[in-house]
Parts: C-alpha cells; sequence; structure tokens
C-alpha cells in the first residue's frame, strides 16, 4: 500500500511489525513473530496518525499489528534511493480487540489504550480495601473491549482475610475470574502464569498503587518495570508512565499501563449487561420494556431494591456507568455528524472549483 506522505510508494520491509511502545512522532515495533527482539524505532507521518485499509487515520497504540516500509525516495544524483530516509509506518492491521477509554479532554474521541490483547487483567489492592465500584467500571472497559476480564487482587498477605474480601468483589464480578495474589510470597500466582500460553496478550489496568508493575515483574520472571512505594497517605505513586508491552513466559506478552484514579467510559449496552448481568435480568422482569426504573407499576429493579435482593449501591454503580456510556455515545454522534457535515461541504466546495475550471 502506498503512504499518502511519500508520493514515491514505500518499500515494504519484510513482515509485520508489533508495536511495543508508542510515543509522540514514532513508535518502537519489534517483528510481530519475534516479540523478543531487540526494538526499534519507526517515524510516523507529521500529523502522527496511519492509515488503516479503509483509508481512515488514526493514532497507533500498543499491541498494535502494522507494515513497515522504507521510502523510496530518489536520492540527490537521481540514482536510487535515499539512504537517510527512516522507515515509517505504512499501514494498520485491523484490531482484534481494542481496550478504550474516553478521552480527557472535550474532543470526543476515544483513545486506545491497548489492541489485540487477548485477557484484562483488572487489578486491584485489597490494602486499602478494594473500591467495587472501580472494578465495575474496569470490568466494563473490559467486556468492552473483546478480550476475556481477569480480576486480580493484590497485596493478599497485607489484610487478614483476604479470601472474604474475594467473595465480595466476585459477588460484583459476575462471570469474572477472582484470583488473590501476594508477590512477595507467590501466592496465587500459579493460576495467572497458567494464563501465559504462546501468543496470548494480556494487559493490567488499575489505579496507582495496586502493585501492577511490580505483578508484571513476578510474572516475567525479572525486573522489567519499575516499582515504588505507597505514599504517606496510602495512595499509590504512578510508577508506570507509559504503556509497554513486556515479553513474559512462554511466549506471552503483557501491557502494563499507568495508573487509572479515574477513566472516562466508552462502553456499549452489551458491555454494560455484562459486567450487572444481574441487574439486566430485574430489568428484563419489568413490566414495560421502556422502564426507567422511577415510579412505573410493575418495576422488578425498584422491588429488588425494595427487598434487598439489589444493593442500592450496585445499583446507583449501573446507573451511573449508563448514564456516563450514553453522554459519551452522544457526544461521539454529534463528533460524527459535524465531521460528515464539513466533509459534504468540501466536497461541495471542491465541486464547484472544477466546474468554475472547465473550458
Amino acid at each position: 500500500m502506498t503512504s499518502p506522505a511519500h508520493p514515491h510508494g514505500p518499500a515494504p520491509a519484510a513482515g509485520p511489525a508489533l508495536v511495543v511502545r508508542a510515543d509522540r512522532g514514532a513508535v518502537l515495533v519489534v517483528p510481530a513473530d519475534d516479540v523478543a527482539a531487540a526494538p526499534r524505532r519507526v517515524a510516523l507521518d507529521r500529523d502522527g496518525l496511519v492509515p488503516q485499509p479503509d483509508g481512515t487515520r488514526v493514532p497507533p497504540t500498543v499491541g498494535d499489528v502494522v507494515d513497515v516500509a522504507v521510502p523510496d525516495v530518489a536520492g540527490p544524483d537521481g540514482a536510487g534511493p535515499d539512504g537517510d530516509a527512516p522507515p515509517r509506518v505504512a499501514v494498520l492491521h485491523p484490531r482484534r480487540t481494542a481496550l478504550v477509554r474516553d478521552s480527557a479532554d472535550r474532543t470526543s474521541l476515544a483513545q486506545v489504550m491497548a489492541a489485540n490483547v487477548d485477557v484484562v487483567l483488572v487489578v486491584e489492592h485489597l490494602d486499602p480495601d478494594p473500591d467495587l465500584g472501580r472494578v465495575e467500571r474496569l470490568l466494563t472497559l473490559a467486556w468492552r473491549s473483546g478480550a476475556t476480564p481477569v480480576v486480580v487482587l493484590t497485596k493478599a498477605d497485607l489484610v487478614p482475610d483476604p479470601a472474604g474480601m474475594a467473595a465480595e468483589v466476585a459477588a460484583v464480578a459476575l462471570g469474572v475470574d477472582v484470583h488473590t495474589v501476594s508477590v512477595p510470597t507467590g501466592d496465587g500466582l500459579d493460576p495467572l502464569r497458567a494464563l501465559l500460553r504462546p501468543g496470548v496478550a494480556l494487559v493490567a489496568v488499575g489505579p496507582s498503587g495496586a502493585g501492577k508493575s511490580t505483578l508484571v515483574n513476578a510474572l516475567a520472571g525479572r525486573e522489567v518495570m519499575a516499582t515504588g512505594e505507597r505514599r504517606a497517605d496510602g495512595r499509590g505513586r504512578h510508577t508506570t508512565t507509559h504503556r509497554e508491552l513486556v515479553p513474559l513466559a512462554d511466549g506471552a506478552v503483557l501491557v502494563d499501563t499507568p495508573g487509572i484514579r479515574g477513566v472516562g467510559l466508552v462502553a456499549d449496552e452489551d458491555a454494560l449487561d455484562a459486567t450487572f448481568a444481574d441487574v439486566a435480568a430485574l430489568a428484563a422482569r419489568c413490566r414495560f420494556r421502556d422502564c426507567a426504573h422511577g415510579t412505573e407499576p410493575g418495576c422488578a429493579v425498584r422491588e429488588a431494591l425494595a427487598t434487598g435482593e439489589l444493593a442500592e449501591r450496585r445499583y446507583d454503580s449501573w446507573r451511573r456507568l449508563a448514564k456516563e456510556a450514553a453522554w459519551h455515545a452522544q457526544r461521539t454522534d454529534a463528533r460524527l455528524a459535524a465531521e460528515e457535515r464539513a466533509r459534504r461541504r468540501r466536497a461541495t466546495r471542491d465541486y464547484h472549483r472544477d466546474v468554475r475550471a472547465r473550458p
């Protein structure tokens, strides 16, 4: 495929490449079939975007598979390629899965945190107590990605009843495996190591101080990520400042991510229903299909709240995340509509310019 930035056409490099780190203006890549190889730097086009097969351009992220090309640009004497022309990313392969969060700004553009992952490790600490609302939020992101979520509860050696705390988390992580681990003692790591099969890609998400980097180091069997001490107020310090793909045992890879204290939700109805399967089942029993779960008669959700079958906290979390997901969807629809209006204006302008230029 010819890159728009290189009209003379790029010369494809050998085989697809895997993005192990994305920086401003460039990515680090390794051969897709040799994740343990030394990364090399590959430049991006000036806008920092990469074309997809359908022609749309998006920023690359860790886990992306790309084709790398060497621009076939004639040298000063016209005799052949310019040896100083750096290799560039030519095209982005379609993503199998994508872990997406809402952008931190007001552009309504979503940020892809990791691509082509098979397992999302939702890492939450047991000390301080786990935040159930955060677990639900991250599980919704995980279900939305298309990957399989797994909850990892760290620092089990610092609490007297890790099993009891894990049971509380499992009650809101429906259909998801929940593991308690202690990296210093090695307890609970074997089930996670069993996930490390050839070709499997994992991503770890969670708050600062949850021990993600320590967990990555334990799974890698070596220190590949810097770790930090907890602050005096008990909250974690940011030790990972970028997303990076790390080779693990048996040909698996893992993406470590910066700590998340607050993450905007990008979700759909299916992802919410997967996280809140209990609430969705209740809502399906309501008398009216469009029940708002307020004062409508025959509301199974309100009845479950009244009897204690459904916890108020769980219901509030569901309502909050559903409202946030709907708000993001509306912003995205508005942005897409604006882009379509701009496209039509450009097409009309180009048409009139061509008409005026005709003899």
